[in-house]
């Protein structure tokens, strides 16, 4: 299942959740069926009309993670997965120390050394590349079950502020592949901020402290699993 999946997932189980009570409080059970025929006239039928649109968009997976209840989950994440990455920088620094090595070997050296030594660079290099892409799948699968439970929980408060804002449609605007992409908008119309706001004031979490920066990153870094990114600000 695709980032792309989850999150629109959770974000149908959130909204699902909390329309049906909307829906039920607002459905009236049929009256009896009257066997006897009815003597009053059919009443006139009722032209349809229009309803103003009022549409509102959201990057539902940003401001899932823009949440103090998604940077503390990105927090922890990056706090899980830095020894991993320190030893994939380390990893990688001994396969560079040994291609200057060979780089820098005397003319001297036989075939058989320097065969041996693009032996060592290749094993070196497979296992840095194995390494990587398995710390980049654990990582990716804990980012999302981090941020698709805070994404689930977040449904119930998008669908509140929509219809106490009156509007009548919502359009998920997070940009993935595939997905519907809105090239212009007036301002006002992204409710995002305003939901992670809401969200924030709900949940009662403190926004987190902010993490130390990293050191620099290594050349091959790349390879290693991304540190947890701080969710930019949704726009307003």
């Amino acid at each position: 299942m695709n980032r792309t999946f989850a999150f629109a997932t959770a974000l149908a189980a959130g909204l699902t959740s909390a329309a049906g009570v909307a829906q039920t409080a607002g459905t009236q059970a049929p009256a009896a069926a009257s066997t006897a025929p009815s003597t009053q006239a059919a009443p006139p039928a009722v032209a349809p009309h229009a309803v103003p649109a009022k549409i509102a968009l959201i990057e539902y997976e940003q401001a899932a993670a823009a949440t103090n209840e998604g940077q503390r989950a990105l927090q922890d994440l990056q706090k899980k997965y830095d020894p991993k990455k320190n030893q994939l920088q380390t990893l990688a620094g001994e396969v560079d120390t040994l291609k200057k090595q060979l780089q820098a070997a005397p003319a001297t050296m036989t075939e058989q050394e320097r065969a041996t030594k693009l032996r060592a660079i290749d094993a070196k290099e497979k296992q840095l590349q194995r390494d990587g892409e398995d710390a980049q799948n654990a990582y990716g699968a804990d980012l999302q079950a981090s941020v698709g439970a805070v994404a689930k929980k977040l449904g119930p408060v998008v669908i509140k502020y929509v219809q106490d804002n009156g509007y009548t449609m919502l359009i998920d605007n997070t940009g993935q592949q595939g997905g519907m992409s809105v090239l212009w908008t007036l301002p006002g119309t992204d409710i995002s901020q305003a939901v992670v706001d809401a969200y924030n004031a709900s949940s009662g979490v403190a926004a987190p402290v902010p993490s130390a920066p990293s050191p620099a990153a290594h050349p091959h870094a790349a390879t290693t699993p991304s540190t947890a990114p701080k969710a930019a600000a949704p726009k307003q």
